[in-house]
């Protein structure tokens, strides 16, 4: 395949298991440049742990194959991914008491440029990227998600994903405990990392997301597969009519 052709971000016969139990059951994706795809579908589809499982998460065993720019990664433990590019928006991320939001971030940009960045040109960019996403410049001082609200740690994520600058995203329900003030500064943050080149898988459930950050294509996952695909329009038909329908298409060979 050529350059031009090949995907950005691409799997093939993934399926995942928690022990003996199998979550994700055969799931192929290939995602170009420049585009942004959202996954929805029900709770407990697997959406969250298929995007875990990509990313390498111990608790989850991956069958088949991941590639990011043509090179396979399936192999590859969570931080060689990160260093390659890829990058995780966690549904829960977690707090770190002690470690500041900025020497986090700093550590995490020096690993994934693979070089010390001067303390003048990070502070230059992050005090950048925190106006980007109306955060007061003293939030680079807190202890990493101690004591932050849900759209606190939301916006986190997403000056994550604008400081290191990754050739794919993998965002987990990134809009989860959103208010609408909120809501569309992070859709604000993703426009610009996809805007800038970053490629995002984006699992939501909601179409209100989707009203701020436009994907190219938005998959329904079901029962640990992708049942259908389609445009943006897709997700306003889940909206009005749930996934029932879907499930009824399929048992009439419609799907």
């Amino acid at each position: 395949m050529s350059e031009e052709n090949r995907p950005l971000f691409s799997c093939s016969g993934v399926h995942v298991f928690i022990g003996e139990k199998e979550i994700v059951k055969g799931v192929d994706l290939a995602i170009p440049h420049g585009e942004i795809h959202a996954i929805m579908g029900p709770n407990g589809s697997g959406k969250s742990t298929l995007v875990a499982a990509l990313m390498g998460h111990p608790a989850y065993t991956l069958e088949g194959r991941v590639f990011l720019e043509g090179e396979e990664i399936t192999a590859l433990s969570p931080d060689e991914k990160a260093r390659k590019g890829l990058f995780l928006a966690f549904q829960y991320p977690v707090a770190v008491p002690g470690v500041t939001v900025a020497s986090f971030l700093r550590a995490a940009v020096t690993a994934r440029r693979g070089e010390e960045v001067s303390v003048r040109e990070f502070r230059k960019q992050l005090l950048t990227r925190m106006e980007e996403l109306e955060m007061d410049a003293a939030f680079a001082s807190r202890y990493l998600n101690d004591g932050f609200s849900g759209g606190e740690k939301k916006r986190l994520e997403v000056l994550q994903l604008r400081m290191l600058e990754p050739r794919f995203a993998l965002l987990d329900e990134t809009d989860s405990g959103l208010d609408i003030d909120a809501l569309k500064v992070v859709a604000k943050g993703i426009n610009a990392a996809a805007a800038n080149g970053t490629g995002i898988l984006l699992v939501t459930h909601y179409q209100r997301l989707l009203n701020y950050v436009k994907p190219d294509v938005v998959h329904v996952f079901i029962d640990g597969r992708i049942a259908h695909s389609g445009g943006a329009e897709l997700a306003l038909t889940l909206e009005e009519r749930g996934y029932d329908w879907l499930e009824q298409q399929a048992a009439m060979g419609g799907a």
